[in-house]
């Protein structure tokens, strides 16, 4: 698969310039700085403004960061543990109307994406690195941190500051770098999708 390493110079300088590295610093985030992250999320848009996302979270040593890592898959949490944050992104599946009756809205995952783009932007804004996974046990997750069976976790995310590549194992340090993107012509096609 050919990949670019340059965007347009068009494209917004934020955008490229954000990517999801794994080496983290230990160091402690504020509270304030991340609910600016999450109210940055909020701004996402989702359809008829639903908003359905929910974060949960845990600081780096709180009452709730050993249980928080330990949903991962061993791999992330290997690296994950030095992150500042660690969250998982929730969407709920139903949505109400004006009648306040419930019924499914098909674009909850869509939207809770779209609320995790932000987040990643931000938080690059503010000089961290947010890094998204979906090497999780999600039957043990959904269970451990008491996810409704109306609701479906999307993904993990870990935040912190960014720290030297020598940091982590040796079979990945050379993984700790920006990754190229497909060409536009391959992500975007006139007209029908194309037959194999």
């Amino acid at each position: 698969m050919p990949e670019r390493n340059e965007a347009d110079p068009r494209v917004e300088k934020l955008i490229v310039e954000r990517w999801s590295p794994r080496s983290y610093d230990e160091s402690p985030m504020p509270q304030e700085d991340l609910e600016v992250i999450f109210e940055a999320a909020g701004w996402a848009p989702s359809a008829f403004n639903v908003q359905p996302w929910t974060f949960l979270y845990a600081h780096r040593g709180d009452e709730n960061w050993k249980r928080f890592l330990s949903v991962l898959v061993e791999f992330n949490q290997g690296w994950a543990k030095n992150a500042s944050v660690v969250l998982f992104i929730v969407s709920a599946r139903n949505s109400s109307g004006p009648d306040g009756k419930s019924s499914p809205n098909h674009s909850h995952s869509f939207d809770a994406g779209a609320a995790w783009a932000m987040m990643a932007l931000q938080s690059h804004a503010m000089g961290y690195h947010a890094h998204g996974m979906t090497g999780i046990d999600f039957e043990k997750a959904q269970a451990e941190l008491g996810i409704p069976d109306d609701h479906r976790l999307e993904a993990a995310v870990a935040i912190g500051r960014k720290d030297a590549k020598e940091k982590l194992p040796e079979d990945l340090r050379e993984k700790e770098k920006m990754s190229g993107r497909k060409p536009v012509s391959e992500i975007a096609i006139a007209g029908n999708f194309p037959e194999d």
